[in-house]
């Protein structure tokens, strides 16, 4: 989180590949670690330097795919393509999952961590081949438009990163405990993994639904939070394992909605501090996703999680709430005017 924003300015102020390639690299260390050095501090120093690369790509990748996107004229194609992005990125952890335990009977947690550590590699090494045609001298001009459009963001960049931080903090927390609201329907242990396989290609499915979602105004993006979150709470209270296909739906629209509600902040950012606001976009989301966890805490351990998920369903409606109106708002602007 302290990186988080520093390493967006530093994007905006050098160069966006340049973080996505050395961001695997710090990964890479703390993996490499992991393995060789199995001690308390080591693997202190290979979360700081998981975090640390994590927070290198935030806000960059972004910035460099839309600008890049933008060149080519094909800056509508923006939510289309992080979409499959996502998607991509899901399906590759679905699949980690199912080959970790195969792995780990062949080589045990030395070959796990040797394939943690070359995966790294290979996503440093494609990064540095992301076509990236903005200058890249720091200088003072661009600087100072860093510093006045994170000082002084205007009303449509303040709104739409609130949005982002709405939408994605609460299901990026309470996807840590869709473990526990599978076990508490009562399946063996042995379909548990099958579930969640079924919760994530929900999320998948969103990701790429994310080009048709671009269709969506004001009120069609309210009404699939409002959905969204009513499938969340009717499958989670189900307490049954088709209730999870509900609950598989609703993390398929928030995926969805996460994309859109990034699409609609790169539209109304500034070039020149692109990354440092995707940046703060992602520190406001970490940051509600810790207080969520907080939430949960108190909440899960006196209802269960079935209740809980359904009680964390309401911030998005109240959020669907809020969209609408704006968009009502909004559009009776231009009816005026």
């Amino acid at each position: 989180m302290l990186l988080e924003v520093p390493s967006g300015a530093w994007a905006d102020a050098v160069s966006r590949r340049l973080l996505l390639w050395l961001g695997p690299l710090l990964t890479a260390v703390g993996f490499t670690l992991w393995v060789l050095i199995p001690s308390y501090g080591a693997f202190a120093l290979g979360f700081v330097l998981w975090g640390a690369g994590g927070a290198l790509g935030s806000g960059a990748l972004e910035a460099l795919v839309y600008e890049e996107l933008d060149r080519l004229g094909a800056a509508d194609d923006y939510a289309r393509v992080m979409g499959r992005a996502r998607a991509a990125g899901l399906v590759a952890v679905m699949a980690a999952m199912g080959l970790a335990g195969p792995v780990l009977a062949l080589g045990g947690y030395p070959l796990v961590g040797a394939a943690s550590v070359l995966t790294c590699l290979l996503t440093a090494a494609v990064a540095t081949r992301f076509p990236e045609h903005r200058s890249t001298v720091a200088g003072s001009g661009s600087r100072y438009g860093t510093l006045r459009a994170v000082r002084r963001p205007d009303r449509p960049v303040t709104a739409a990163l609130l949005l982002v931080a709405a939408v994605g903090s609460v299901w990026g927390a309470l996807d840590e405990y869709t473990p526990l609201l599978v076990r508490d329907t009562g399946v063996p242990d042995w379909a548990g993994p099958y579930l969640l396989l079924l919760i994530w290609a929900g999320a998948t499915a969103g990701s790429l639904l994310a080009g048709p979602g671009e269709r969506l105004g004001a009120a069609g993006f309210a009404g699939l939070l409002a959905g969204s979150a009513l499938a969340l709470a009717v499958g989670a209270l189900a307490r049954a394992p088709a209730g999870l296909v509900l609950v598989a739906v609703a993390f398929g629209g928030f995926q969805l909605a996460s994309v859109l509600a990034d699409a609609r902040l790169q539209r109304r950012i500034d070039d020149s501090a692109r990354a440092t606001v995707t940046s703060i976009a992602g520190l406001g989301t970490e940051l509600a996703t810790v207080a969520v966890f907080g939430a949960y805490a108190a909440v899960g351990s006196r209802t269960g999680h079935g209740t809980a998920f359904a009680v964390f369903a309401v911030p998005y409606l109240l959020t669907a709430a809020l969209v609408a109106g704006t968009g009502v708002v909004a559009r009776r602007r231009r009816e005026r005017s």
